[in-house]
């Protein structure tokens, strides 16, 4: 299986591509544990109200895309919130 870096590097390539199993991985690492994690949803907290959310789906096994393109979204800006706090 992929490291974290590699999986998001294909999410930015590919986001059609993803693995359920991949796109879980990563938010794990970035967001923690799920807040809800049903059967087929699983729903992650974010340190901001509203959007972009991170909530993805599993669909036979796969992603669906926007949920991949919400993920990158999500991960920028913790990324840059990060930045930003350092300064």
């Amino acid at each position: 299986m992929a490291d974290v870096n590699e999986i998001v590097t294909l999410m930015r390539n590919n986001p059609a591509g993803i693995r359920f199993a991949d796109l879980c991985k990563v938010c794990d690492y970035y967001f923690g544990r799920p807040r809800q994690a049903s059967s087929s949803h699983r729903v992650y907290k974010t340190p901001w109200p509203g959007d972009p959310r991170v909530n993805i789906q599993n669909s036979k096994g796969r992603t669906k895309t926007y949920q991949v393109w919400q993920v990158l979204k999500a991960i920028e800006r913790k990324e840059l919130e990060h930045e930003n706090s350092k300064r």
